[in-house]
């Protein structure tokens, strides 16, 4: 090895909803398509672009010494379809070729989400760590971060050495991450052969039933960091993607253990048997949409009643969601409720008329008026626009914590009561940075509804405590019933869909 190590960075990160329309190249770059000397400069100059998960490893191998960081590739686009098989093969070629060039590599890191899909392809994570290691050959350290809503495969598993996925949901712990595969490389570097164990289990959860601060997922994820002791590395537990619809979709334990492979093997199997005794508690509970409603108004009619946010999880832009569904909104509207705020619909056709009107106006707004997507219906209300922005912020809290973010042009629009903010890229509601810039006081909003799954948490726990919290059941892309999902290619049997199945890790 020499003096100053030299680590190749590259990822693909892609959470892949079977039912959303394609992500193509056009995707990925409004989000994150950066390779060689455009990918060096922003890893010397503005990390704030990049994932959490590179920054963390970036700082994490600064404090250790003298590194050269060789950028390959970082491919990002929000949670969408499968990646145009075209666009992925092409991105696919360019990392190996850009791999091959570098030249004598001391070890690579990979940042990548873990449940993409390609249109022809389910293991597309699967096939990036395998050509990583075809390229680099046996002996050069390769190690990968992943999402806990990943999929993990024996070849993404077999090809690198060490996989991290995340602890937390909202996951607030990238940068975390990053780190502890930054330190993970400097061990490996040093000589440690690590040894790692996977069992998937047959169990597919709603997103709902899968944060880290209670639950049966947050019971698990404490079991296994319980669990590490001086023999193992890590620990990671991935409970999958559910609409994802994939072979590759289910529930994986990853262990790794510095020496022993059947240490690991053990601790994986007691994991995987403790996950599956308790698939029964890996429940959604819902509010229906009228009953949601209901409170709402009722909220809205007493000053003395707390303020309450209504979570549209079935349409989570965070989980291939198109963030538009007009469920919420139309049944609000129509029951004349009043203090409302609702964050974000994307609607960038509607953006543009806000911005062609301009500050003031007033217009007859159509949302969904060059959208096909199922659940997108159209919806028209006369409104005002009240607030015009464009470019991208910062974020403070959660996910987005020091993420540059760029939500294209954007308007706050305002009818009857309501305002609505609407913006032009896709990305969930997490982030309250994306409401403030539009002028919104969420210290004073009676009723918030967001277009996020779980994330919002962390951004918004400053206003919302998880008691003000509703998780809504309304259609869409999301939905955390898993049975609405009409999943058709998931291995069978598998929990919850065929409920009486029995299954024990195989030894």
């Amino acid at each position: 090895m020499t003096s100053a190590p030299r680590i190749a960075i590259l990822g693909f990160s892609l959470e892949a909803n079977r039912n959303a329309p394609v992500s193509d190249r056009a995707i990925f770059e409004q989000t994150l398509l950066l390779a060689g000397d455009a990918l060096a400069r922003a890893l010397a100059e503005d990390r704030q672009m990049l994932p959490g998960t590179v920054q963390g490893f970036c700082a994490g191998m600064d404090r250790q010494g003298q590194w050269q960081a060789v950028p390959i590739l970082l491919a990002e686009a929000p949670p969408g379809g499968p990646a145009d098989q075209a666009f992925y093969d092409d991105m696919l070629a360019q990392m190996r070729s850009g791999l091959e060039a570098a030249g004598t590599l001391d070890g690579v890191y990979i940042s990548e989400h873990g449940a993409g899909l390609a249109t022809e392809l389910d293991d597309a994570d699967g096939a990036v760590f395998q050509m990583v290691r075809d390229v680099v050959g046996p002996d050069v350290p390769v190690i990968a971060t992943l999402d806990l809503h990943g999929h993990v495969t024996e070849r993404m598993v077999t090809a690198a050495d060490v996989l991290i996925s995340y602890l937390t949901n909202p996951h607030v712990d990238q940068r975390d991450r990053g780190q502890e595969a930054a330190a993970v490389m400097h061990e490996m570097l040093a000589g440690m052969g690590p040894h790692a164990a996977l069992v998937r289990v047959p169990m597919i959860s709603p997103a709902v039933s899968l944060l880290t601060a209670n639950g049966p997922y947050a019971d698990l994820i404490r079991l296994g960091q319980a669990s590490l002791t001086p023999e193992i590395v890590n620990v990671s537990i991935l409970a999958g993607f559910a609409p994802a619809d994939a072979s590759t979709n289910g529930l994986s334990v990853v262990v790794t253990a510095r020496s022993d492979a059947r240490t690991a093997q053990d601790l994986a199997n007691d994991l995987a048997a403790r996950a599956w005794a308790e698939r029964h508690r890996y429940r959604a509970n819902l509010t229906a949409l009228g009953a949601a409603v209901d409170l709402a108004a009722e909220v809205a009619a007493d000053p003395a009643r707390g303020a309450i946010l209504l979570a549209d999880v079935a349409d989570n832009p965070g989980g291939g969601g198109r963030g538009n569904t007009i469920y919420l909104l139309r049944a609000l509207h129509q029951r004349r409720v009043e203090g409302v705020v609702l964050g974000m619909m994307f609607d960038p056709a509607l953006a543009a008329q806000a911005h062609q009107h301009g500050l003031g106006a007033e217009f007859l707004a159509r949302f969904n008026s060059e959208e096909s997507t199922r659940f997108s219906e159209p919806y028209e209300m006369r409104m005002r626009v009240d607030r015009l922005i464009d470019g991208p912020c910062v974020g403070r809290r959660g996910i987005y914590a020091d993420r540059r973010v760029n939500l294209g042009p954007s308007a706050l629009l305002s009818a009857d009561g309501m305002r609505i903010a609407v913006v032009s890229r896709r990305h969930q509601c997490a982030e309250p940075v994306f409401l403030e810039r539009l002028g919104i006081d969420l210290s004073g909003v009676r009723i918030l509804v967001i277009k996020s799954r779980g994330h919002f948490r962390a951004g918004f726990d400053e206003f919302f405590t998880p008691a003000q919290i509703i998780e809504v059941d309304a259609p869409g892309l999301t939905t955390p019933v898993i049975e609405r999902l009409a999943l058709q290619r998931v291995p069978r049997p598998v929990y919850p869909l065929d409920p009486d199945m029995a299954w024990s890790p195989a030894g």
